[in-house]
């Protein structure tokens, strides 16, 4: 997001955290109301037009907000998208997103106030690593042509029972309302909202056999002390690295295997 769309979004943040930090509210109940202003404001690109029309006064928009979604979604739903609309958008779409991730951020809280936030982090990476390597479920999960009730049913004989409540939803969410996203795009957007639950940075680790509780330890404490917050690894195990590490943080890779200086070695000799 650019500009106004960004500092929006930012406030917005704001307006959740500070709603979610009162016990009282439901957050679970909170991101299914948002997700579903999400759906109606993705299926009316007409109403999201004008929601976001620099023209009109952020009054009048918040007014009309309000007006369609009181009684359909709990009222602080409603207060949330009132404050987004009254707020200037540098494309429609943005508020879309928005909501979107606030619908999100909403059921992580719900995750992380039953202690499950790092269960999350951790069931969303192991998922998108079957499905990078499972092409057939890939398919399935992606196919333009099955149903949303089919996709629902697949992914809750995947995960019903065997994943967070919360891990189950978003993902349910991402699949069956993919809003022209790719699914590992998907993933990778909801595991940096589920660190950022904690302020920390997610650091994909790939080494050729697993790491100790002590290397993790010191590992997590190095990376920590590099980019100065707290790190969550997600580790993924490769024996074609051959040996040592690599890190990936954000698009930064921290490549220490034994394949990549093999790799260098023959560059340069080739050179």
């Amino acid at each position: 997001m650019n500009g106004a769309s960004r500092e929006a979004l930012a406030a917005a943040r704001e307006r959740l955290d500070a709603l979610t930090d009162n016990t009282s509210v439901d957050a679970a109940a909170l991101a299914d109301d948002l997700a579903s202003v999400t759906a109606l404001l993705h299926r009316e690109v007409s109403l999201r037009r004008v929601l976001t029309d620099p023209a009109q006064s952020g009054e009048s928009k918040a007014e009309l907000a309000a007006r369609l979604l009181s009684g359909q979604v709990s009222g602080e739903a409603v207060d949330l998208v009132s404050g987004l609309v009254r707020s200037r958008w540098s494309q429609s779409r943005d508020l879309v997103d928005s909501v979107e991730e606030l619908a999100n951020t909403a059921d992580l809280t719900a995750a992380q106030r039953a202690g499950g936030l790092d269960d999350v982090e951790d069931e969303l990476f192991r998922f998108g690593r079957i499905v990078g390597s499972d092409t057939e479920l890939r398919s399935a999960l992606t196919s333009r042509t099955a149903t949303t009730a089919a996709k629902s049913e697949l992914l809750r004989s995947l995960l019903g029972g065997k994943a967070q409540p919360v891990t189950e939803r978003v993902i349910v969410r991402l699949v069956t309302q993919p809003r022209g996203r790719s699914l590992e795009a998907g993933l990778e957007s909801l595991s940096k909202l589920a660190a950022d639950r904690r302020d920390r940075t997610v650091a994909i680790v790939t080494s050729a056999v697993p790491l100790s509780d002590r290397q993790k330890q010191r590992l997590g404490a190095a990376l920590a002390k590099i980019y100065g917050r707290e790190m969550h690894l997600n580790l993924d195990v490769d024996p074609a690295v051959l040996g040592g590490i690599s890190v990936r943080v954000g698009d930064e890779i921290i490549n220490g295997t034994v394949a990549e200086r093999l790799e260098e070695a023959t560059r340069r000799m080739a050179g």
